[in-house]
């Protein structure tokens, strides 16, 4: 006798993977984010392959994180998946000193950031 299990948030055609706490601020990450929105999955896991950004490597482990849910939990057919969202938020801050002159200290903000990215199986275009 428990409550029961809560109504699945997403639709029958999606899936989603959630990457928390990854080092670094999330305007860099929602660089990253804006570069794979709206593409197929291929395209997308490409271009996060080979971008410069040392975090694309955390996001494309994301990325094949909620390819793997949409076919292994929802039967999704992985060749007609894009990614339908992709978005950030902040999680913690650390807060450090750095010794300046005079006696003083300057504040170090260390930024964490979460992404999350929602695929979407669409129809196949007929051509």
């Amino acid at each position: 006798m428990g409550k029961p299990s809560a109504p699945r948030a997403l639709p029958d055609n999606e899936a989603i993977a959630i990457a928390r706490n990854l080092r670094v601020s999330p305007q860099k990450l929602n660089l990253l984010a804006q570069l794979i929105r709206g593409k197929k999955v291929a395209t997308a896991l490409a271009d996060l392959e080979f971008s410069r950004k040392r975090i694309s490597l955390d996001v494309r482990k994301c990325l094949q994180s909620a390819i793997a849910n949409a076919e292994n939990n929802h039967d999704l057919d992985v060749d007609d998946l894009i990614v339908a969202q992709a978005f950030v938020g902040k999680a913690l801050v650390m807060k450090r000193f750095h010794a300046r002159a005079r006696g003083r200290g300057a504040r170090i903000l260390k930024p964490f950031a979460n992404i999350t990215i929602v695929v979407r199986e669409v129809a196949a275009a007929k051509a």
